[in-house]
C-alpha cells in the first residue's frame, strides 16, 4: 500500500492514510509529507477524498472504512488501483504464496541496475533503494501480485511469476484446490505472446499455459532453468544458472539462504527472456542487498548473527531454517517465532510444529491477530503441543526480551508477519551491549 501512497504522492496527488501502529516504513512516509494517524477515528480521516484504498489487513467492522462505505465514497482495493496502472503497460507480475516479494525486488533491481528501466511496485523495501516504489520513463511495471482474496486476477501480465501454490489464505479460499485454482486462473491472465515463469514440480503445474513457459528449480536439473555447483561464500553463494539454450556462470549472491538462490534463478530467467547482457545481470545480483525483513542481517559478527526474516508459512520457515543451517552449521539456532492470524495456526498448526523442531530452540510468542477476533481453543501453545523435541517455550514479548538478558544465544532467528520486526532493534541492542 505504501508504494502507491508514494506513487501518487510523486505525482502531487494529496495522500492521507491510516495504520494500526508506527513503524519505520509509517515515518518515512511522513517524513515525505504524507499525514498518517494511528486512531481509528473518523474525526480525523478526510472529508473530500476523492477515492479511498484499503487492503485485506483492514477489517470490514473498521469505523473510517465503515464511515467511507456508508457515505457514499468510492472505495476499492489496493488491486483495482494497480490494474488502472498498468492498463497500459508491459507488466511483469510476481505471484506465490511465499518468495514474491524477494522475486519482485529482484527482477525490478535488476531491470534499475542495468539500465533496463521499470516502475516498481514492491511488497517489502528493497535494501538496495530504501523504498518499494519507483518510477522510468520506460513503460515497464513491476509488480508484486497479490493472491490474497483473488485480488492479482485483476492484472493482466505480459511476464507471470508464480513461485509457489501451497495453502494459504484458507479463511478465504477454503481448500487447497481451491488456491491452485485462482493461480490457474491468474496464468491465464497472461497476454498473448508472453511469458510465464514457474516453479518446477508445483502440485497441477501440467495446467499453467503460456505462449513461452519456463520452470525453474533451486538445483533440480529437469527444470529449464536450475542452479549448479553451488558454494558457500561470504555469507552469500556463487553458482552458475543453467538453462536449455544458455548458462551464467559464477553468479555471485551476497545474501542468504538456499530459497534466495531459487529466487534468483527466477529473476534472472526473467532478465535473461528480456535479452538483458549476461554480464549485465551478473553485475546487478552481485550487487543486490535483499529486502528488508528477508533473511535481513542485523548483526553478523564473531560472537552473535541476529536475523530477522518475514516468515510466517511453514513453507517460508522450512527455507528460512535450511538457508540458516547451510551458512551455520555448527552454531545453535534460537528461533523467535510470532505466529500470524488465528486462522493461518489453526490450518497449518502441524506444518508449523513440524518445520519450528528443524530449530535447536524455539521461542514462540503470542499469535499476531491482524484483523481477526481470536478463535477458541487456538493460541502458540497448540504448536508447542504439537513439536517434536522439548526445546520450546511461550513466552511474552517482555518475558522473551528478558530470556535475551540473561542469556544472549550466538544465533538468534526472528520471524514472522506480524510486529515482531518492533522487537528487533531491542534485541539487537541486548547482544550488542
Amino acid at each position: 500500500m505504501s508504494a502507491l501512497a508514494r506513487y501518487f504522492h510523486a505525482r502531487k496527488v494529496h495522500v492521507s492514510g491510516y495504520d494500526r501502529t508506527p513503524t519505520p516504513l509509517t515515518r518515512k512516509l511522513e517524513e515525505s509529507g504524507i499525514n498518517i494517524h494511528y486512531e481509528d477515528n473518523i474525526d480525523l480521516i478526510p472529508k473530500d477524498a476523492d477515492i479511498v484504498v484499503y487492503t485485506p489487513a483492514i477489517p470490514a467492522d473498521q469505523k473510517e472504512l465503515s464511515y467511507y462505505r456508508q457515505h457514499g465514497y468510492k472505495v476499492v482495493k489496493r488491486s483495482d488501483v494497480l490494474q488502472w496502472i498498468t492498463e497500459n503497460s508491459f507488466n511483469i507480475c510476481v505471484a506465490g504464496t511465499h518468495g514474491k516479494t524477494t522475486i519482485t525486488t529482484m527482477v525490478a533491481h535488476i531491470l534499475r541496475y542495468t539500465g533496463y528501466g521499470c516502475n516498481a511496485f514492491l511488497g517489502g523495501i528493497s535494501a538496495n533503494y530504501q523504498t518499494n516504489f519507483w518510477s522510468s520513463e520506460r513503460n515497464v511495471c513491476v509488480v508484486e501480485a497479490d493472491e490474497y482474496d483473488r485480488s492479482f486476477l485483476k492484472l493482466v501480465p505480459d511476464i507471470a511469476v508464480i513461485s509457489a501454490m501451497d495453502a494459504d489464505h484458507l479463511d478465504i479460499y477454503g481448500t487447497a484446490e481451491e488456491v491452485e485454482k485462482a493461480f490457474i486462473q491468474f496464468a491465464k491472465k497472461i497476454k498473448k505472446g508472453g511469458c510465464l515463469v514457474s516453479k518446477h514440480g508445483m502440485h497441477r503445474s501440467t495446467e499453467l499455459k503460456a505462449d513461452f513457459h519456463y520452470s525453474y528449480s533451486f538445483n533440480d536439473t529437469a527444470a529449464d532453468v536450475y542452479a549448479a555447483d553451488i558454494k558457500v561464500e561470504h555469507g552469500g553463494y556463487r553458482y552458475d544458472v543453467v538453462a536449455k539454450s544458455w548458462i551464467i556462470k559464477n553468479v555471485i549472491l551476497p545474501m542468504g539462504g538456499l530459497h534466495n538462490i531459487e529466487n534468483s534463478v527466477a529473476a534472472i530467467t526473467i532478465a535473461m527472456h528480456l535479452h538483458i547482457d549476461e554480464e549485465k545481470i551478473k553485475g546487478a545480483v552481485a550487487a543486490f542487498k535483499g529486502v528488508k525483513r528477508r533473511f535481513e542481517y542485523i548483526v553478523n559478527n564473531d560472537k552473535h548473527v541476529l536475523i530477522d526474516d518475514y516468515a510466517h508459512h511453514p513453507e517460508e520457515l522450512r527455507a528460512l531454517i535450511t538457508g540458516v543451517r547451510s551458512l551455520f552449521p555448527k552454531q545453535k539456532c534460537t528461533l523467535v517465532f510470532q505466529p500470524h492470524l488465528y486462522s493461518r495456526t489453526n490450518d497449518q498448526a502441524d506444518g508449523f510444529a513440524e518445520v519450528l523442531s528443524m530449530a535447536d530452540e524455539v521461542i514462540l510468542l503470542p499469535i499476531y491477530p491482524a484483523r481477526e477476533l481470536p478463535i477458541p481453543g487456538v493460541s502458540s501453545e497448540m504448536i508447542k503441543e504439537k513439536m517434536k523435541h522439548g526445546h520450546v517455550v511461550v513466552l511474552s514479548k517482555e518475558h522473551m526480551i528478558t530470556y535475551m538478558q540473561q542469556n544472549k544465544p550466538g544465533l538468534i532467528v526472528m520471524s514472522g508477519a506480524g510486529d515482531i520486526d518492533a522487537l528487533v532493534p531491542v534485541i539487537k541492542d541486548i547482544i550488542s551491549a
